[in-house]
């Protein structure tokens, strides 16, 4: 078994077919299936001569590019392990990551390789690959079209390590994501079925993950010819020159690149007819942003998907399914609706001791577990797709437990089933507020807020003991925070603050980075609050 495999099939049985299309849009580059095959076999030929074997650790320093996928389907193809840290988190978190995963190889775009004169752990790995010029003490990339192509493909066993991403480690010990070759081809169906991908249909590519799993359904992936690093900023102008170049059928982003997106076709009154599906997920979907995407897409089904890194997909939803009378359940703070878990996740909602180990457990005494309709518990999933463990156990005895021998991930999320056995979402266990006002859902309230077309982001904190919600308006836009705070009165607000910038996550550009936003409050000392404050 290997992932691999997949994409020799289709090389095979459509070689003509685009695979990868990327570059700017007056220097697109197009990869057919059948010339990613043989570049592929081509790199896996270059790191076999250079020493690269099966259980070497690859990490990899490349933006999403056709070059990102050949080196990564080659490392597959011998068995090699892909390693992504993420560089933002700065030199100290990238050799702690290596300390854990100590990588043989290091495959990096030209600047990533500066990193080494400021880093000795990276200066030692002993493969050093340069992707673009050549720099000292490296191989260059190109040096694989001198290379026979290697046909071979290792067989893995399912439970071998094929691909390791790194938490940020904000917490302790950075924990390792360990996907193996069978969790990416059970990740891959889930996600085909769900997504519903159609072999030979075109989809504009955002995240990584959706491009190894285009490739695996025979999609073609344009890569978006923007800066995906901040997909908050992308530049909406480009992009859809970029689109109306190389017409998508079909996209999956963050919430924060489709709101740019949204922002500047509303702006310059364009629409995207030609796109028939929008999935976005990464970090919570609200519904306005949901009418922001049928308001400039309106002959796609926009679809709103939760999931998490240990486990992606969980639930879906349709805008369209989305009823006048669930709207109004979340302005009354019932939370954030996240549809039906998907046909292939065994999700539960369970009593919440979130930070406190649990089970093992019988599947009788799991059951006694069960939150009822409507009451909000811990989400617990467990499936094929579900990530079973961290690297040498690190982290599982806080996020696993076992039912019947069977391995369960607590998501760390609050929520709750309606009666028609749709998943509401109620925000971070840790976030729960309880005080003297008795017990608040900090995300229950931001959706509400979210429900302003002023407001671009809400978070609600418990600050020096007061529960404070904290709001930054849309460019041009005159918030009248006392309104805001009688609008949501059943939350006993002691406040709302506006800010010019609301600090966001680097990844994603789109989940509120909360130690930022505290250390934000305690630095600007003064807050604007609405008439009444205590």
């Amino acid at each position: 078994m290997n992932i691999a495999h997949v994409l020799q099939r289709h090389a095979r049985e459509r070689p003509s077919q685009p695979a990868i299309i990327d570059g700017p849009a007056h220097a697109q580059r197009i990869l057919t299936f059948a010339q990613l095959d043989e570049q592929v076999g081509r790199f896996a030929a270059l790191l076999k001569a250079l020493g690269a074997r099966a259980g070497d650790h690859a990490l990899i320093f490349q933006p999403m590019s056709a070059e990102l996928y050949v080196i990564l389907l080659a490392l597959f193809r011998l068995g090699a392990v892909a390693v992504f840290i993420d560089p933002s988190q700065g030199r100290a978190h990238i050799e702690r990551c290596c300390a854990r995963i100590p990588p043989k190889i290091f495959i990096a775009a030209g600047k990533a390789h500066l990193l080494r004169l400021i880093s000795r752990p990276l200066r030692r790995i002993p493969i050093k690959v340069s992707v673009g010029p050549w720099l000292p003490a490296t191989v260059n990339y190109g040096r694989l079209f001198r290379q026979q192509a290697c046909t071979e493909i290792l067989d893995c066993n399912p439970d071998a390590p094929a691909l390791v991403t790194f938490t940020s480690g904000s917490t302790g010990v950075p924990k390792a994501a360990v996907r193996s070759h069978g969790f990416l081809l059970a990740q891959h169906r889930v996600l085909a079925a769900n997504l519903h991908h159609v072999a030979g249909e075109v989809d504009l590519a955002t995240l990584p993950i959706f491009v190894l799993a285009n490739l695996a359904s025979a999609v073609t992936s344009v890569i978006a010819d923007v800066d995906l690093r901040r997909p908050g900023a992308i530049d909406a102008a480009k992009l859809l020159r970029h689109i109306r170049q190389q017409p998508a059928l079909r996209s999956a982003a963050s919430p924060a690149f489709y709101q740019r997106l949204a922002e500047y076709c509303r702006q310059q009154g364009m629409t995207l007819n030609n796109f028939t599906r929008i999935d976005t997920g990464g970090a919570p979907v609200f519904p306005d942003v949901l009418a922001q995407l049928h308001a400039i897409a309106p002959n796609a089904e926009i679809v709103a998907v939760y999931g998490s890194t240990e486990a992606e997909p969980i639930a879906h939803i349709y805008w369209r399914d989305i009823s006048r009378a669930d709207r109004d359940r979340m302005l009354q703070g019932k939370g954030l609706l996240a549809g039906p878990p998907v046909a292939e996740i065994n999700c539960k909602v369970i009593r919440d001791r979130f930070g406190t180990a649990i089970g093992p457990f019988s599947a009788d005494t799991f059951a006694q577990q069960y939150c009822a309709t409507d009451e909000v518990g811990e989400i617990v999933v467990a499936g094929e797709h579900v990530l079973p463990g961290y690297l040498d156990g690190v982290g599982d005895a806080e996020t696993k437990f076992e039912v019947d021998g069977r391995r369960w991930h607590r998501t760390g999320d609050l929520g709750c089933f309606d009666a028609h056995g749709r998943l509401w979402l109620l925000g971070r266990c840790t976030a729960r507020i309880e005080d003297a006002n008795g017990v608040c859902f900090p995300f229950a309230v931001e959706t509400v807020a979210r429900s302003d077309a002023r407001i671009r982001h809400a978070a609600m904190v418990a600050w020096r003991g007061r529960r404070v919600l904290v709001v930054e308006y849309r460019p041009g836009a005159q918030g009248d925070d006392d309104e805001l705070r009688q609008h949501i009165a059943w939350a006993k607000l002691a406040a709302v603050v506006s800010v010019r910038t609301m600090p966001l996550d680097k990844r994603h550009n789109a989940k509120i980075d909360y130690p930022a936003l505290m250390a934000l409050l305690d630095r600007t000392q003064t807050m604007r609050t609405s008439q009444g404050d205590s």
